[in-house]
């Protein structure tokens, strides 16, 4: 007899996690035990049951849950630190036809974003909050987070946390209850499979609540943390029951979905031009420059920018995407730092396309600048086969190793000391990347530099400088052949 339910993976779920890092593409990045899993399987079960996958939106902010991404094929957008419900407030309100989700753990809901949860749970935004508690900061190192329990060890509470010097755990469910707002308030828990099926079910009403228009809807789930707990898996379920629900008690703190109308979510129905104008943000028409006939490997470009702090990799990388913008692409630009700004390493992606960029991060590169040789070493063999390398021949003492890549080494940091300022090598790298692949209207680049060079007094030195390395890169252009 034929089976009449097949069970498999959540059509909401990628079939492969291609954005994931993982070699196999077939697994979560999370660790062994930890309950993040459980819930995105919960979630992505419930968006495909009730048929909504194509119109749901998730916001992930800093924490284990910024990679969610990796795994849901629906909407997803990355917020700062604790700001999840302020962008899902945004979305739902410009989107009020989607299904948005803030998915928060603790040390991001209740620490840097207490603000944010309280008021867009005060205001009813008809959006649904899943918050995963684990009593702890996960993924950065497993310190002491609002959640931490009273002699709980930490990273950052080697001694156990003292409620006379850190206070005591905060029940963000029980705050939450004491706004008039919320239509659904529930604790839930991992720990056991019954537990599970609760979670499920709460989940699930939340989400429906939210597709039935009734308001802001809120799960806590209390969440196994071995690596940050340092116990194994099965005892970090033990740790659950005999340690977390003394604190943190489970159960229902509010369910008025049935009692509720539904409502319909504000919608201001502005156009555009209606909300730059209304926030006093018009410009002034500009002169959408002809583009350049740009070789195809050149077209829509990813573009990634790598030095240590201090080389005006950033600068580098506006400078590109707002010429991109003034010709009338569609451009993107995200930075990345390490440890420190000035000294330390620090890259950035930039896109410039014709059609709409779903991504602003880069991981392959058509062209790479690379500006020292940590930064080459790291990035070289990112770099997409029949791309381009440019690298600062002054301060990179090797040669790129690649075969299937032009190779183009510029003393960079050499001609902006004949220029008189070591500092606008990285203007000098822009100018020879638009020389070299013809990608933008130097005369464009020009112009652009008035508005990314914030002081008035350089904006000269650093025109200078891409026009010369404009100069260099159409020279070994023509010398290649090219």
């Amino acid at each position: 007899m034929a089976a009449s339910k097949i069970l498999s993976k959540s059509a909401a779920f990628y079939d492969n996690f291609e954005r994931s890092a993982n070699a196999d593409k077939k697994t979560t990045h999370y660790c062994p035990g930890c309950g993040h899993g459980h819930v995105h399987k919960i979630m992505a079960e419930a968006l495909h049951d009730f048929e909504v996958t194509d119109r749901s939106i998730l916001i992930s902010p800093v924490g284990c849950s910024v990679f969610a991404y990796y795994y849901f094929d629906i909407g997803n957008i990355q917020a700062a630190h604790g700001r999840a419900p302020a962008v899902a407030t945004g979305i739902k309100r410009t989107h009020p036809n989607s299904i948005v989700m803030s998915y928060q753990g603790d040390g991001d809901l209740a620490a840097i974003g207490t603000s944010e949860i309280i008021h867009a749970a005060n205001r009813g935004e008809h959006i649904t909050v899943i918050f995963i508690n684990n009593a702890i900061y996960g993924m950065t190192g497993g310190q002491m987070a609002p959640t931490t329990l009273i002699e709980q060890k930490s990273s950052t509470s080697p001694y156990g946390r003292n409620s006379d010097n850190e206070g005591f755990p905060i029940r963000v469910a029980e705050l939450l209850n004491s706004l008039q707002a919320p239509v659904f308030i529930e604790r839930t828990s991992l720990h056991t499979p019954q537990h599970i099926n609760r979670t499920r079910r709460a989940i699930r009403r939340a989400l429906q609540a939210q597709i039935d228009r009734k308001g802001f809807t809120f799960v806590e789930v209390l969440s196994p943390c071995p690596s940050g707990w340092k116990l194994n898996p099965v005892d970090s379920m033990k740790w659950i029951e005999e340690n977390m629900l003394k604190v943190f008690p489970l159960g229902n703190l509010r369910d008025r979905i049935d009692d509720t109308p539904s409502r319909e979510t504000i919608n201001l129905d502005m156009t555009s031009a209606m909300i730059l104008k209304k926030l006093d943000l018009l410009q002034p028409e500009v002169r959408t420059p002809a583009r350049t006939q740009v070789e195809a490997r050149f077209r829509d470009p990813e573009i990634l920018a790598a030095g240590f702090g201090g080389q005006g990799i950033m600068l580098l990388g506006v400078a590109l995407a707002e010429a991109g913008m003034r010709e009338g692409y569609q451009s993107s630009w995200i930075p990345a730092y390490g440890p420190e700004m000035r000294g330390g390493t620090a890259n950035c992606s930039v896109r410039i396309s014709e059609r709409e960029i779903g991504s602003p991060m880069v991981h392959d590169p058509d062209i790479l600048l690379a500006f020292n040789r940590p930064s080459l070493e790291k990035f070289e063999a990112t770099a997409k086969a029949g791309g381009v390398i440019f690298y600062d021949s002054s301060l990179i003492d090797i040669v790129p190793a690649r075969s299937d890549c032009d190779i183009v080494p510029i003393p960079f940091t050499k001609l902006a000391d004949e220029l008189g300022n070591t500092r606008i090598a990285n203007m000098v790298a822009f100018g020879a990347v638009v020389g070299y692949t013809n990608l933008l209207n130097i005369e464009t680049c020009v112009d652009a530099l008035s508005t990314v060079v914030k002081r008035a007094a350089l904006v000269e030195v650093n025109k200078k400088a891409v026009l010369k390395g404009y100069e260099v890169g159409r020279e070994l252009r023509r010398q290649a052949g090219k």
